[in-house]
């Protein structure tokens, strides 16, 4: 009997289709981790920093060259029912279009954010320990299936794989570590609800459609008669585990506190490579899934996109720390991305994508051009510290100053582009209250990036002001790619809209 049960069993159950070339990236990243993993439990420790560094760059370049072969193979050209890209691993993982490119622009991202992380010169002292660096691989790697989910549980497994380590890299500062690790705490805390909500709206959305598969909730969503209580019960929940992970208003609230406590480092990697990965989970859930119930709650995403850019905006102009208004920045440009999100057609997912890139290589560029000014306790993030700050370094100035402009949108940068072809987007889907408002929020949020632009330029600097520190290499690099796509994409940013385009595949 139980050999006979054994052969129908092995019979009616096969193992699902695995298409390597297309995951290799993440089995690239999530193996160097690992393999991280092993050189802190086995190398001498003043050969680890040498070791970890090389295997983190090491993996998100062939992570880079795999997803650039894939995207050039036959596979990725073919596509599945008129769209391009595969389902592989059981349907669980959709690597079509944008993944793609949210892949190719988390991988660029997080190569920037290493450069900070892995630069000794600035603050020799105060650099992170190496078991940051395979935490940081970890959280690489759930962002990249957190992008490409196509099950909601396969979405809050990876939502945890890059949330943990987070967590944990907030509160390793080896200066000021009591705010650091009341930033970390603060953030574990407040990450534990919004996951307890992702993980009760997919247990409504299962009792709704029977499946956790997107595809499968729109297709429950458009053929059933039951009630719809589940439903946008399921989606409330759920949308607010996406939105606390992408810092939109009001469930921004550990923002503030994280960015300032959390070392500066760590700070650029969660603010441009995190908002990339939740955005890409925004726009595959409410595309895929909830599209054809638009109507039903956009409404509800209007207001929140109005409360984000007004709380990004209005308190923004209160703070007197740097990186408290850069987190409050985020919140503003969290609410302008989400009016992109919320269009549900080719040219807002186009645009949405664009502005990521843009809001995140200007944002690690600004954290690489803090890290710079410093006390002797550290860095000197109060704003009045940064008075006459060109009279001081005449290029960092300048520097952060086009950052800034950028931020605000004005035109020949990333920024202004990013801003342009969102509220255009929106527009064509007749969204022009909510474009009016958010215009009215971008003018808004403009006047505190100019105040700094105005005390560095036209206050005098204090006697005991803080020094401007040489940047390493590494630092440099990364500043200088920051401000270059910054300008290229305000200038000719055709090519990265071009590879913007394409639909997701449920």
């Amino acid at each position: 009997m139980l050999s006979q049960f054994l052969a129908q069993a092995q019979g009616q159950i096969s193992p699902p289709d695995v298409s390597y070339a297309a995951i290799a990236p993440i089995l690239i990243i999530l193996g160097a981790a690992c393999v991280g993993v092993l050189f802190e439990a086995f190398l001498a420790k003043e050969s680890r920093w040498a070791w970890q560094v090389a295997l983190c760059v090491v993996a998100i370049l062939a992570a880079g060259v795999a997803l650039i072969l894939y995207m050039n193979s036959d596979a990725a050209k073919g596509g599945v029912a008129g769209h391009t890209g595969v389902l592989t691993l059981a349907n669980v993982i959709s690597i079509d279009q944008p993944a793609l490119f949210l892949w190719g622009t988390l991988l660029a991202l997080s190569l920037l954010a290493l450069l900070l992380l892995a630069d000794r010169t600035v603050d020799p002292e105060g650099a992170l320990q190496t078991e940051a660096f395979p935490l940081f691989l970890f959280a690489l790697g759930g962002m990249l299936v957190f992008s490409a989910s196509n099950n909601l549980l396969t979405m809050f497994i990876a939502l945890e794989v890059l949330s943990l380590p987070l967590y944990l890299m907030c509160g390793l500062a080896r200066k000021r570590r009591l705010i650091s690790q009341e930033a970390a705490v603060k953030y574990f805390l407040l990450g534990a609800f919004a996951s307890a909500f992702f993980l009760y709206g997919t247990a409504l959305l299962y009792g709704y459609a029977g499946s956790v598969r997107l595809s499968d909730i729109t297709n429950a969503a458009v053929g059933t008669d039951r009630s719809d209580t589940l439903l946008f019960g399921g989606l409330g929940l759920l949308v607010v585990g996406l939105l606390f992970k992408a810092a939109v208003g009001p469930f921004h609230t550990w923002t503030p506190d994280v960015y300032q406590g959390a070392p500066t480092p760590v700070t650029a990697y969660m603010a441009a490579c995190t908002k990339v990965a939740a955005f890409g989970g925004i726009l595959r859930v409410l595309t895929v899934s909830f599209q054809s119930t638009q109507w039903e709650w956009r409404g509800v995403l209007w207001a929140v996109c109005i409360v984000s850019m007004a709380i990004g905006a209005i308190f923004g102009l209160t703070q007197t720390d740097v990186k408290r208004m850069i987190a409050y920045s985020s919140v503003a440009h969290a609410g302008f991305l989400l009016v992109g999100a919320i269009a549900l057609n080719t040219d807002g997912l186009q645009s949405t994508l664009f502005y990521l890139v843009a809001y995140g290589f200007t944002t690690i560029a600004s954290f690489g051009v803090i890290s710079l000014v410093r006390r002797g306790n550290g860095e000197a993030s109060d704003l009045s510290e940064w008075a006459g700050l060109a009279k001081r370094s005449p290029l960092l100035a300048a520097v952060f100053t086009f950052l800034l402009l950028a931020l605000a949108g004005i035109p020949l940068t990333s920024g202004f582009v990013g801003k342009f072809v969102v509220f255009s987007a929106a527009l064509r889907d007749g969204m022009a209250p909510l474009v009016v408002i958010a215009l009215v929020f971008s003018a808004v949020a403009a006047f505190f990036y100019l105040r700094v632009v105005v005390l560095m330029y036209f206050s005098e600097p204090a006697e005991d002001g803080p020094t401007v520190t040489v940047p390493g290499a590494f630092t440099t690099v990364a500043i200088s790619l920051g401000v270059f796509i910054t300008l290229l994409l305000g200038v000719v940013p055709g090519f990265v809209l071009d590879w913007a385009k394409g639909g997701f595949l449920g």
